[in-house]
């Protein structure tokens, strides 16, 4: 959370977001409408005080002529209005757009460290509530501020034109007005902040309540996170309320200086009565009476402005999140077809989560030749999965290097190296749409081949019996589907890439037995001339792989065949098999 006074720059990337040319045209034009304005009553105060002709008849063609101007002026207020809510609101719009695509943006290219210490209820907050502000409150709040500035000055203007010995009354009432509005901001300001701060873990607990509420059901647990939903809309409404309070503390103060300044001009109008224009003394009254109005509205829409463009400052925070590395390296593109081989190497490779943190795979030295299966095993908290992250450069490497056919993956650029591995998850991923979609999202393949990709898939029999066949409306994270299918599913996506090196993240291990069986299955026989890594879960079906490595603390500390390894009784893979009941 920031602390003080929100940065000059903030206002200024709203702008220019906005577009200058926007904005300035929005100010002009309101300035144009109370220009008018004054303009209009200026007029026709002057038009009130007309003498008749000396035969006491009215003098018609100044009638005229009073009354075409006067509604020139009219006609001049309502276009300069409609013209600054046109600009203002074409501006905000785009300002709005402008600021939200850019976050998404830099929050699609963020690291995975990023999500790993950000709380999903926090980024919802900013895609949430403080869009909300920029798409509806800073506009209204940027509008009233220009509205009550410039009627402000035209209410100077006009009351110091028939007594200007009142602008020196304003000056010390001005310092006070300014003293308040310094005190209200630091307050306001900040509370604001924490009101957005608070926000993000109601959020945060509504989520994962959704998500987990069959096992909160199971535990009885309803009372206790329904008393943690309360106390953290209690702490919320808390920094609502204190906003609300110190805004009251301001309308009183304000109103008593207002009130304090039309007793001034009054008492001026009254001692200044036998020298002065009864026109403008009259106008010049009113808007002494409409200057508490304007005056306290100033200094509120003032204070709503920055307290609202805190929610660009917390957008603007998002802009400079750091990036992943390139997506597309033009330079040091692989030549296609990349891989052709498959071969895998590591080469002392070091890497840890993120800046700060212990390594996770400490000096890893492995060659994985073209077409080996090869199987990771592990305790928990071994280095498994890391690997598989480091393939992909989830994560990225703190030391040494890993070269997929003599190529550094380091060196190219993200969608190359991605687009041509492919990996089946332990938790399958699927989208809400036509399963052809899910299979093919690129419509890179054809009916035929998708088809093809799922009979070996085993999964043939059950789209045939579907009416929409391929075209199957797949539901929000394929919830109108089984787990083991949704897995089938991934496994069709994979054949369909066909690529040289393929990766099992425990794929199998929330399957059943046959789901498991189909799975092994087709791999042995669908991709026997590539490069399959498994980090297994369950032993056995690794058990015919090439090589089994063994990895402990971010070190490999066994490599070699299964069976020389299970004929080892000192061996940890034996250790580990004996405790899976495999021996």
């Amino acid at each position: 959370m920031e602390v003080g006074k929100v940065k000059s720059s903030v206002y200024i990337d709203y702008l220019h977001n906005m577009s200058y040319l926007f904005a300035f045209a929005a100010i002009f034009s309101i300035a144009v409408f109370q220009v008018c304005e004054v303009g209009a009553n200026l007029w026709l105060s002057a038009w009130s005080t007309d003498e008749p002709m000396p035969d006491g008849t009215q003098n018609i063609a100044l009638q005229n002529w009073r009354l075409t101007i006067y509604g020139l002026l009219g006609a001049a207020q309502g276009v300069s209005v409609l013209c600054g809510g046109m600009f203002l609101a074409v501006g905000a719009v785009q300002a709005s757009r402008d600021l939200h695509n850019r976050m998404v943006e830099r929050t699609f290219q963020a690291p995975m460290s990023f999500f790993d210490t950000t709380p999903t209820g926090r980024i919802l907050n900013r895609f949430g509530k403080d869009v909300d502000v920029v798409d509806t409150l800073i506009p209204i709040a940027f509008k009233g501020f220009l509205d009550y500035f410039f009627a402000l000055i035209g209410a100077f203007v006009v009351i110091s034109l028939s007594n200007p010995i009142f602008i020196v009354a304003v000056i010390p009432f001005s310092g006070l007005y300014y003293l308040l509005q310094r005190v209200y901001l630091a307050v306001s300001r900040q509370l604001k902040r924490l009101e957005s701060v608070t926000r993000s873990p109601i959020y945060n607990n509504f989520s994962e309540t959704i998500s987990g509420a069959s096992s909160i059901r199971a535990y009885k647990a309803q009372d206790f996170f329904i008393r943690i939903n309360e106390d953290r809309v209690d702490i919320n409404n808390n920094c609502y309320f204190q906003g609300m309070v110190t805004n009251r503390w301001l309308a009183i103060r304000l109103d008593f200086l207002s009130s304090i300044i039309v007793l001034a001009a009054s008492l001026l109008a009254v001692f200044g009565r036998d020298s002065l224009n009864p026109g403008i003394v009259g106008l010049s009254l009113s808007y002494a009476l409409n200057i508490t109005e304007a005056l306290t509205y100033l200094i509120r829409k003032a204070a709503d402005l920055e307290t609202r463009i805190v929610s660009v400052e917390r957008i603007d925070e998002y802009n400079d999140l750091p990036a992943e590395a390139e997506w597309e390296n033009q330079e040091k593109k692989p030549r296609q077809p990349w891989p052709s081989k498959g071969v895998v190497e590591f080469r002392n490779y070091s890497t840890r989560y993120r800046e700060g943190l212990d390594l996770v795979l400490r000096d890893v030295d492995i060659a994985i030749k073209s077409g080996e299966k090869v199987g990771i095993v592990g305790r928990t908290g071994a280095g498994k999965s890391s690997m598989t992250l480091s393939l992909f450069r989830i994560i990225e490497p703190a030391g040494g290097s890993i070269i997929i056919d003599g190529v550094d993956i380091s060196h190219i650029g993200l969608h190359d190296l991605r687009s041509n591995l492919t990996i089946i998850p332990q938790d399958p991923v699927l989208y809400t749409g036509p399963l052809r979609i899910n299979l093919d999202p690129n419509h890179s393949y054809t009916d035929e081949e998708v088809w093809r990709a799922l009979e070996q898939a085993h999964l043939k029999p059950f789209v045939s019996s579907l009416a929409e066949g391929v075209n199957f409306q797949v539901s929000e994270g394929g919830e109108n589907m089984s787990l083991g299918q949704r897995q089938l599913v991934c496994l069709a996506r994979a054949l369909l890439r066909k690529s040289k090196v393929l990766v099992l993240d425990e794929a199998t291990a929330a399957v059943d037995l046959e789901t498991d069986k189909l799975i092994q299955n087709t791999i042995q026989t669908e991709f026997s001339e590539c490069t399959v890594i498994t980090i297994a879960h369950r032993l056995h079906t690794i058990l015919d792989y090439n090589r089994i490595i063994v990895m402990e603390k971010g070190r490999i500390v066994e490599t070699g065949n299964p069976s020389t390894l299970l004929s080892s009784p000192t061996s940890m893979f034996y250790s580990m098999a004996k405790d899976a009941n495999l021996l």
